[in-house]
C-alpha cells in the first residue's frame, strides 16, 4: 500500500487550518523538540482502531517523528485500520526544524537512536574487555550485539531500541 506523503514545509498551513497532527516519539523526545500544534501519540502505545474510531476514517492525519520511519509504521498501522488518510511527513521533526516551522523546545532528551549506539557501544567494549582479562566466555556478548546489529539493519527492527524505548528515562 502506498503512502500519503508531504515535505513539513507544508505543516504550517495544515496547522494553521487546524490539520490533525500527531508526533509518534517517545514522550522524552517529544519533551525535548516538537513542532508547536503536533499531538503526543506515542507510537508504542497507538491503538490504531481506537484512532479509527474517534477521529474517522476519512478525517486527514498527519504523523511525524524524528526522521521518518515510525511515522510510516503508524501509518501503516492506521491503513491496516481502515483509515484513509494517514500522511507522513517527510524527514520528520528534523525537516520541520530545518523548514523554520515554530517548535517547542523542552529539556534536552537523547534520541532512542543514540541510546543505542551508546549502550551497544558499551557492551561491546565491556564484553571486550572482560573476554581478554577476566574469562573468553565473555567474549559471546560483543557477539550477540554485533549479530543484533547485523540483524537490525538488515530488517529496520533493532530489538534494543525497543527495549529502550520502554525505559522510565523515555517515557
Amino acid at each position: 500500500m502506498s503512502k500519503h506523503k508531504i515535505k513539513a514545509s507544508a505543516l504550517s498551513e495544515i496547522i494553521s487550518t487546524g490539520g490533525n497532527l500527531i508526533d509518534v516519539r517517545t514522550p522524552a523526545e517529544f519533551k525535548s523538540a516538537h513542532v508547536i500544534g503536533a499531538m503526543l501519540q506515542p507510537l508504542s502505545r497507538l491503538d490504531a482502531a481506537a484512532y479509527c474510531q474517534s477521529e474517522g476514517i476519512d478525517t486527514p492525519v498527519y504523523i511525524l517523528c524524528q526522521s521518518g520511519k515510525r511515522a510510516s509504521i503508524a501509518a501503516d498501522q492506521l491503513n491496516a485500520a481502515g483509515h484513509t488518510q494517514a500522511i507522513v511527513v517527510e524527514g520528520g521533526t528534523l525537516a520541520a526544524i530545518n523548514a523554520g516551522l515554530d517548535i517547542a523546545y523542552g529539556k534536552g532528551a537523547i534520541s532512542i537512536e543514540r541510546q543505542v549506539r551508546i549502550a551497544a557501544g558499551l557492551l561491546v567494549f565491556c564484553g571486550t574487555l572482560a573476554g581478554v582479562f577476566l574469562h573468553s566466555v565473555f567474549l559471546i556478548v560483543p557477539g550477540f550485539i554485533g549479530a543484533g546489529l547485523a540483524f537490525a539493519g538488515l530488517t529496520d527492527t533493532c530489538g534494543m531500541a525497543m527495549a529502550l524505548e520502554k525505559c522510565p528515562w523515555n517515557q
